[in-house]
C-alpha cells in the first residue's frame, strides 16, 4: 500500500467539513489531486469567451443588486420562518452570494428547493447559501427562487425524511 504523494481537496476524508487539518480518504478517492482534467479545460476555455466583452463593473453593479433583491424578498415573504440573515447587507463588502441562517432545517430546506429546481448550497451547521451569477441571472430567477422557499416554508414540504437524509454535496 503506497500513500498518495499529492493531497488535496478532492481527496479529503469529509472535503464539505473545512476541517483545519488534511485527513486523506479512506478508498479510491484519496488518490485524487484537484486537478482538472485537461478536457474540461478545453471546454472551460471556449466559455470564458463570453466574458471578453463584459463590463465588471456592470457586472458587479447587477451581483449586488440581484443580491438585494434576494433579501429584501426573503425578508418580506419569508417573514416569520427562523430565517436569519448572515451576509453583510452592505454589497461593498459583500460578494455574490447571500447566506442565512435556520436553526433546525437549513439542510432539508435546501435539498427542498433542489428538488423543486432551485440551487442552493448548505454549509454546516446551519446555513443556506446562495449564490448569484449576474452574466445570466435574471432578477424574474430570484423571483421565482424566492417564491419556491417561500411556499416550501408555508407549507413546510421541507419537513419530511427524505429532505432531512443527509447525502454527500447538497
Amino acid at each position: 500500500r503506497s500513500p498518495q504523494p499529492l493531497t488535496g481537496w478532492f481527496a479529503h476524508k469529509d472535503p464539505f467539513a473545512f476541517a483545519p487539518h488534511y485527513e486523506p480518504a479512506t478508498d479510491i478517492t484519496q488518490f485524487l489531486c484537484g486537478t482538472s482534467p485537461v478536457l474540461s479545460l478545453v471546454a472551460l476555455d471556449a466559455a470564458l469567451d463570453v466574458w471578453a466583452d463584459v463590463d465588471m463593473d456592470a457586472l458587479r453593479s447587477k451581483s449586488s443588486a440581484l443580491c438585494d433583491y434576494f433579501i429584501q424578498l426573503v425578508e418580506s415573504r419569508c417573514d416569520g420562518h427562523g430565517l436569519t440573515l448572515i451576509t453583510p447587507r452592505d454589497a461593498a463588502v459583500r460578494g455574490s452570494q447571500v447566506s442565512f441562517t435556520h436553526e433546525t432545517g437549513g439542510y432539508a430546506m435546501i435539498s427542498a428547493l433542489i428538488a423543486d429546481g432551485v440551487i442552493g448550497d448548505f454549509r454546516a451547521p446551519d446555513i443556506l447559501r446562495f449564490g448569484f451569477t449576474p452574466l445570466y441571472t435574471r432578477f424574474v430567477d430570484v423571483w421565482d427562487a424566492v417564491d419556491r422557499l417561500a411556499i416550501i416554508l408555508a407549507e413546510r414540504r421541507w419537513d419530511t425524511p427524505a429532505f432531512h437524509a443527509r447525502k454527500t454535496v447538497t
